[in-house]
Parts: structure tokens; C-alpha cells; sequence
């Protein structure tokens, strides 16, 4: 990776940092954005240096911040629940702000950057033995449209119903969401042998991220002149994604997290972002 990265990545986040204070007049988001901008520098130099646990600095640094900081201490709801909630209320704060930078729009210049560098439930799930899949992947993507679906229902019904203390029900949401995105996630990681397979077939979060990560701007590519065709990239790649075609219409193509497996295990340094 390029040194520069984390200068870059600082400038882009001081950016939003400042964007965002001056779209809502709240301070809070400088403080927010230069944090998660340091900690995704700190992590990126890091990776330059050759550490290969510095994705694992930054999804704790940051994964844990939101979770902990932001949601829990801040009593809001920064699971897709939240999002609707906010979003149905008319409130450009918290979950929308976040969603909309990296989750819709942001996608488009970063693509799944948030699954590989800021998800507290990956932070978690990539701790587990099987960071590479045991096993083929399976067709269970629907699962992820059926709890994109079951969320949505859930939250207008507590609007349509008038239900009260909805801010109270919607932080116990946030919480019981959690609870059931760990079970499932470390369940399917040791029953599949595979970590990420909460985010393949699961996370609901991914039918936003799909599509606009097919048009990243940052994407993982091959030197055709360098590649010896060893498959070593695509072996250790653990969203099953086929680097060996460089089209954006390759297998699995929207479900790269940046992670740099591939980089970092390509024998020929033919695997470039």
C-alpha cells in the first residue's frame, strides 16, 4: 500500500469532518469524523509498514468507538432499525448521517471499506479461527433481504401504531439487534468455517452496499503481465471474490472489503488497489 494512503484518507475524513459541522451546526461531528479519520491513518500507515494486524487496530479503534461511545453512551441506535427511524422522523443526525457516508453514498469511492475497517460486528467476527472460508460458498444471499425487510416492517409498525416511548424501544432495538448479529454471526462462522459468513448471506446493511459498490472508485485489480495465474489471491480472499478477472462484473465482485489478503499474498505483487 502506498504511504501516502493515510494522508489522503486524513484529508478526505477532515473534510466530511467539516461538511457535516457545517450542514448541522453540531461540533460533535468534527470531533466524530477526525477521530474515525486518525484511527483509519494510524491503521492504513500501519499496513504500508507491513503490520498485518493493523486492520484488526482499525476496526477495533473504530468498530468500538461507535459501538461503545456513540451508541451505547449516546443512546442511539446505529443499526439499520435506527436508520429507518430517524430517517421516517426528519432527522439528519446520528444513523442517517452515518448510513448516508458509509453505507450509500460513500460506497461509491470506497466500496465494503466499512465491513473491512469499521463494523463493530466484524471487529468481533474476524477474531474467530476461519479467516480464510473452509468450505464453498453457499446461496444463501436472500437471508439478507428478508431481514432487510423484517427491520423495515418493524419500524413503520411502531409508527403506524403510535406506539410510546418509541426513542426508548428503538436504543432497545439497537441493543437486541446486536445481541442477535453476534449469535448468528459467530454461530454461522463455526458452523460454515468461515468468519465472514454473517456478511455474505446475513447483514441486512449489504443491500445498500451492493450496488453502489460496483461502481467504486477503489477497487482491487490485477497486472495481467505480472499475474502467473496461481489463484493464491482468490484462495485467500475471504469474501470469495474472483480477482482474477478484472471486470466489475467478476463473481462476488461487490463484496470486496479491501481487506488486502490478495495483496498481501500474491507471490508475483500483481494484486494492486
Amino acid at each position: 500500500m502506498d504511504i501516502k494512503a493515510p494522508i489522503v484518507m486524513e484529508i478526505i475524513f477532515i473534510a466530511i469532518a467539516f461538511l457535516i459541522y457545517f450542514a448541522t451546526s453540531n461540533t460533535f461531528f468534527i470531533f466524530n469524523f477526525l477521530y474515525i479519520g486518525t484511527a483509519i491513518a494510524i491503521g492504513l500507515f500501519l499496513m504500508a509498514r507491513g503490520n498485518r494486524y493493523a486492520r484488526n487496530v482499525i476496526l477495533v479503534a473504530v468498530g468500538s468507538y461507535i459501538l461503545f461511545y456513540v451508541a451505547l453512551l449516546g443512546h442511539e441506535n446505529m443499526l439499520m432499525s435506527g436508520f429507518w427511524y430517524y430517517l421516517f422522523l426528519g432527522v439528519f443526525e446520528a444513523a442517517v448521517i452515518h448510513f448516508l457516508i458509509a453505507k450509500i453514498a460513500g460506497p461509491f469511492l470506497f466500496g465494503r471499506g466499512w465491513c473491512g475497517y469499521a463494523c463493530w460486528i466484524a471487529m468481533v467476527l474476524d477474531l474467530l479461527p476461519y479467516r480464510i472460508p473452509q468450505n464453498p460458498r453457499k446461496n444463501w444471499e436472500y437471508f439478507r433481504y428478508v431481514f432487510f425487510a423484517m427491520i423495515l416492517v418493524a419500524v413503520v409498525v411502531l409508527f403506524v401504531l403510535k406506539v410510546v416511548n418509541l426513542d426508548l424501544i428503538i436504543f432497545y432495538m439497537f441493543i437486541l439487534g446486536n445481541v442477535v448479529y453476534y449469535a448468528i454471526g459467530i454461530a454461522l462462522a463455526y458452523f460454515l468455517k468461515d468468519n465472514r459468513a454473517f456478511c455474505k448471506y446475513v447483514c441486512p446493511i449489504t443491500v445498500f452496499l451492493k450496488p453502489t459498490s460496483y461502481f467504486s472508485l477503489i477497487r482491487v485489480n490485477v497486472d495481467e503481465n505480472k499475474c502467473i495465474d496461481c489463484g493464491a489471491c482468490v484462495k485467500k480472499c475471504p469474501m470469495n471474490v474472483n480477482l482474477l478477472d478484472n471486470a466489475r462484473s467478476r463473481e462476488n465482485g461487490t463484496e470486496c472489503i479491501l481487506c488486502m489478503e490478495c495483496v498481501r499474498n500474491c507471490p508475483k505483487d500483481a494484486v494492486k488497489i
